[in-house]
């Protein structure tokens, strides 16, 4: 899935966000183990409601899970949670 596939990363809500990480198979640590300027924390954060990611970030967060998901799957997320 190309980066213009994917769905707007301002659309997505925290607890779709929680999702996305688990379907793809990632536990909070592992995400910062991939993305090395991001931190559990942030994704925390992101995933409560309390903060959130800069753009970019959120965009190359959403990248790390679609790598793991159909296109399907992320949009049914997306679209339902």
């Amino acid at each position: 899935m190309g980066a213009s596939d994917l769905a707007d990363p301002d659309g997505i809500s925290p607890l779709a966000w929680r999702l996305l990480r688990v379907a793809a198979g990632y536990e909070q640590r592992a995400v910062e183990r991939e993305i090395g300027e991001l931190m559990q924390a942030h994704v925390s954060m992101l995933e409560s409601g309390n903060r959130s990611l800069s753009r970019a970030r959120r965009t190359t967060l959403l990248e790390l899970y679609a790598a793991e998901l159909s296109e399907e799957q992320i949009q049914a997320i997306v679209d339902h949670f």
